[in-house]
């Protein structure tokens, strides 16, 4: 009995110690001419019978002893192709990626070696090539030879794309409200719920195997987007285990270790990226409770933090943290993959010499230039605390897949001003002011998505559910104006105005759902592709304004909160408004169809239709409405403010000139709808500029048709060349004005007449070697875009036009046309790289720049804003160190030029339309930052 137990615990063992020996082969087969997964394609070692099939997507993985291969892959109507020198090692995973070409006539097998086959970058260029859709992209591999560690990053290397504040993304010079981003197919809202675009830089790109920008539409994808939709695909399935720890720390001199550094006393979880709980609303009564009961009124005042001043301290530098791995696990009939990060980052800025100004036209019309109205410069100190988590696991089977992915986000951003503030056209109004703010933001997004198909993937569903919770809190926001009167700071209410205390409460929930059908049939002699399915979201968001003041103050700032001063001369009172406070809701149903096929061999046509039910509803009132049956102002009580049904055609043709190059020509309508707080009756002040955004509860949607031309060319190292043409026309575009001649430092949207906007794009990857052997390292990447938009000015009497012939200038000549607003005219990526495989070092010196765009539109006496151009040079060096390259380090230099960000208002010379420096409408100037990063995989 001992000596089968003693033997069956051997033989155990010996299989365990043989399994552990062994080495695995994984990889994904693709049809060469869709650049889909070739399900159940034979993937064997040749001369045995050792092999695999892979599973509906394409995937396989083969169990192997450690030596020299030769990899066989074959299926039915297809070349078979023999891989050579693929080496196998105990305990590790090799990759190894094919395309197999559909069979033409009877042929040897067609024989590669492994370093030929597996690239990933060039795989992405196969992408872009087999699309359906006009698109670019950039790959995994891109990322690591860069060296960038986050999406945004990464992204402006994509042609047409500019990354502005490094976070949000344009395309085309388009907007924001003209570009879409969606993580993984799906919408995912972003930290800043006013914007249509996700923030990149919250994503790590050690779990993304790709972005796609897309420029076409098709009718599969919502029709949001008119410049294009970023595509952020994470990793399912892990192509081997790794786990990652990166270390980085950045310093510009300009703003860190400055014993100048301007903050206030926060709390003491400030550093994880919350409040807790010191600054929440005490909500006390509002005047009329209180009245002249002066206990009441010190107990209310008591119930706030007693910090009103700014303070000087020296300013860290910046640092972050990540951790990050994933793996997958196989097994018979089962395979499980997971990823996962946490990341932590801290950054600091501090800005000396920040200004906001506000410059108007005079009533002299034989005067050309501008004449100030207000100017407010300062000192403006940040710091911002990002916390991420990003858990997600997928099961797959021989024909379904199950996705699951968590993501987190917790950010906490504290600002602090100190401003002198003049007022022109009151000489002797001179004041100080100090800011005290804090946003604190939570977003919660859950992901589940299946893809199933049948046995012969003939047919394939695939289904996504994303439900997300976002709450975002500007907690007590403290604006304190104040003169010097005899060294001492004091605030006299009639001309400093009373210090005020604000609250900006926003909760939001959203539901995403989709549900797709692809069916594969043969067409015309060829194989075609039908696809249809539905689309939901729902969006929820309560949004309201607490506002606190002192009342009937005069005395000196620090004594702002004390007992006795309260009781001898005010106290502090709730002077929020109702028309503060607003619910919406936003529901879109959405079907659609789309048929793929073939007209020739060469011509490639995908039509399709999307039906979009747009609704939305609203409740809340504007500072005019006094309730019951009083005349004057509006009220809205869950009341149906939108409601669009719109059919959304589309149309890609794509000519294949030759195997290596495309002709394509795509036609598609699509749309832009108001955003929250634009189609609303919400006021939101910025204390910080002290402007306030006034939202327009009769906006409409903009309806665009986009027309697209693309000539492209694919060559070999992952090198191309492409020109492109678009032209595009809006009907009621959406723009941000100024409000009114009396009111032109307040800001509103409006829709605006008809605009076009047309343009070309210039693309070339190109290897230096052909100049000289010594050359074959460096690589030249070239993206360029130049545009002409013209936007029809507000005809109607009293409109745009009108008001700017009633404030030209005596020899100004008004065209009713003008530039869409928020449309850069050029945008140029640039940069050369640097790659040696063999020293582990790879680099770049990279340029971006777009031209002035008009920011804002003036109105009346108040003239246009345009933002100026921004040159960004950076440089990154990245190395590799150790045997197995497991340590890198990198080096990165961002705004070598030392250029500013600024704004202006544009004036007339008597001649011409100029930006003068002095006419700043804001200005702040970022400084150079150097960064050192470090990075250990294991």
């Amino acid at each position: 009995m001992a000596f089968r137990q003693i033997l069956t615990l051997s033989l155990v063992v010996s299989f365990f110690l043989a399994s552990a020996q062994q080495g695995t082969l994984r990889g994904t087969i693709k049809d060469a001419a869709l650049q889909e997964g070739l399900p159940f394609s034979t993937v064997q070692v040749k001369g045995t019978t050792n092999g695999n099939v892979t599973d509906f997507e394409g995937d396989y993985v083969l169990k192997l002893d450690p030596g020299t291969y030769i990899i066989q892959v074959s299926f039915i109507g297809y070349n078979t192709i023999e891989v050579t020198d693929v080496v196998i090692n105990s305990d590790e995973v090799t990759i190894l990626n094919a395309s197999l070409e559909e069979e033409t006539q009877m042929m040897e097998a067609v024989v590669v070696t492994a370093a030929q086959i597996n690239n990933t970058e060039a795989a992405i260029l196969n992408v872009q090539k087999k699309s359906a859709n006009l698109l670019d992209g950039i790959s995994s591999q891109n990322f690591k030879k860069i060296g960038d560690n986050n999406v945004a990053a990464a992204v402006q290397r994509v042609p047409g794309v500019s990354v502005q504040g490094g976070k949000y993304v344009f395309v085309r010079g388009l907007g924001d409200r003209y570009t879409k981003s969606v993580l993984n197919g799906v919408d995912i809202p972003g930290l800043d719920p006013d914007r249509n675009t996700v923030q990149m830089d919250i994503f790590p790109t050690n779990l993304i195997d790709n972005i796609l920008v897309v420029k076409s539409s098709t009718a599969d994808i919502p029709a949001d987007f008119t410049g294009g939709m970023v595509n952020i695909v994470t990793k399912d399935f892990p192509e081997e285990r790794t786990w990652a720890i990166s270390l980085s720390t950045a310093y510009n001199p300009s703003m860190h270790l400055n014993s100048n550094y301007l903050t206030h006393k926060g709390s003491s979880t400030d550093w994880l990226g919350f409040d807790n709980g010191l600054r929440d609303d005490p909500q006390v009564d509002p005047p009329s409770a209180i009245g002249t009961n002066i206990p009441a009124a010190q107990a209310a005042t008591d119930q706030f933090t007693s910090t009103l001043a700014t303070e000087r301290t020296t300013s860290p530098i910046n640092g972050s943290f990540g951790l990050s791995g994933g793996d997958q696990i196989n097994f018979d009939r089962l395979s499980i993959g997971y990823n996962t990060a946490l990341s932590y980052r801290n950054t600091t800025e501090f800005y000396e010499g920040f200004v906001n100004g506000e410059f108007f036209k005079t009533e002299d019309q034989s005067e050309n230039g501008l004449r100030e109205n207000r100017q407010q410069i300062g000192d403006l100190g940040t710091n911002n605390v990002l916390l991420s988590a990003l858990i997600g696991t997928a099961i797959k089977t021989e024909r379904s897949k199950i996705n699951l992915n968590f993501m987190h986000l917790q950010n906490g951003e504290t600002r602090t001003g100190y401003f002198q503030q003049k007022e022109f056209i009151n000489q002797s109004n001179e004041l100080q002011k100090e800011n005290l703010e804090y946003s604190q933001r939570a977003i919660t997004n859950f992901l589940i998505a299946g893809k199933h198909s049948k046995k012969d993937a003939s047919f394939d569903i695939e289904w996504k559910f994303a439900p997300t919770i976002s709450k975002i809190e500007d907690k007590d926001i403290r604006v304190t104006p104040f003169r010097t009167d005899g060294g001492r700071p004091a605030i006299e209410s009639s001309e400093t105005g009373d210090p005020t205390r604000i609250w900006r409460n926003l909760d939001e929930t959203n539901y995403v759902g989709r549900l797709d059908f692809t069916k594969k049939y043969e067409l015309l002699g060829d194989e075609a592709k039908f696809k249809f399915g539905g689309y939901y979201t729902y969006k929820d968001r309560e949004y309201g304004i607490p506002i606190y003041r002192y009342l009937r103050y005069q005395g000196d700032v620090e004594e702002i909160t004390q007992a006795d001063q309260v009781h001898a001369q005010g106290y502090i009172s709730n002077t929020t408004d109702a028309s503060n406070f607003f619910q919406s809701q936003q529901q879109n149903v959405a079907a659609y169809a789309s048929n793929e096929f073939r007209i020739s061999n060469r011509l490639r046509t995908v039509l399709g239709l999307r039906m979009e039910q747009y609704n939305q509803w609203y409740t809340g009132q504007d500072q005019q409405y006094a309730g019951g049956d009083t005349v004057g102002g509006r009220f809205f009580d869950d009341v149906e403010i939108l409601d669009l049904l719109d059919f959304f055609p589309s149309m890609n043709l794509i000519y294949e000139l030759s195997d290596q190059s495309n002709l394509r020509f795509s036609y598609s309508r699509t749309i832009a709808r108001p955003s929250f707080k634009e189609i609303s009756l919400a006021q939101i002040f910025d204390p910080v500029s002290g402007r306030t955004f006034i939202g327009n509860i009769d906006l409409q949607e903009t309806d665009i048709n986009n027309f697209d031309f693309r000539w492209e060319l694919f060559q070999q190292q992952g090198q191309m060349f492409a020109i492109s043409g678009f032209f595009k026309t809006f009907n009621n575009p959406i723009e941000i004005v100024a409000f009114s001649d009396a009111a032109p430092e307040d800001l509103t949207p409006r829709n605006v007449g008809e605009a076009i906007v047309y343009g070309t794009e210039l693309e070339m990857r190109k290897n230096l070697g052909f100049l000289s052997p010594a050359l074959q390292n460096f690589s030249f990447n070239l993206n360029a875009t130049i545009l002409q938009s013209r936007q029809q000015m507000d005809l109607t009497p009293g409109g745009e036009f009108d008001s700017r012939v009633d404030n030209a200038r005596e020899t100004e000549n008004i065209d009713q046309y003008r530039q869409l607003q928020g449309q850069s005219p050029f945008m140029l990526n640039t940069g050369i790289n640097y790659d040696n495989y063999e020293l582990g070092l790879q680099g770049g010196l990279f340029y971006n720049v777009q031209g002035r765009r008009l920011q804002v539109v003036g109105v009346g006496a108040a003239p246009d804003v345009f933002e100026m151009p921004f040159n960004s040079l950076n440089f990154n060096l990245n190395k590799k160190l150790g045997e197995e390259e497991k340590h890198s380090i990198g080096l990165g230099v961002n705004n070598i030029l030392n250029d500013d960000q600024e704004s202006r208002y544009r004036s007339w010379d008597g001649a011409k339309y100029v930006l003068e420096e002095e006419n700043v409408f804001s200005f702040l100037s970022p400084g150079r930052r150097f960064t050192l990063r470090y990075s250990f995989t294991f």
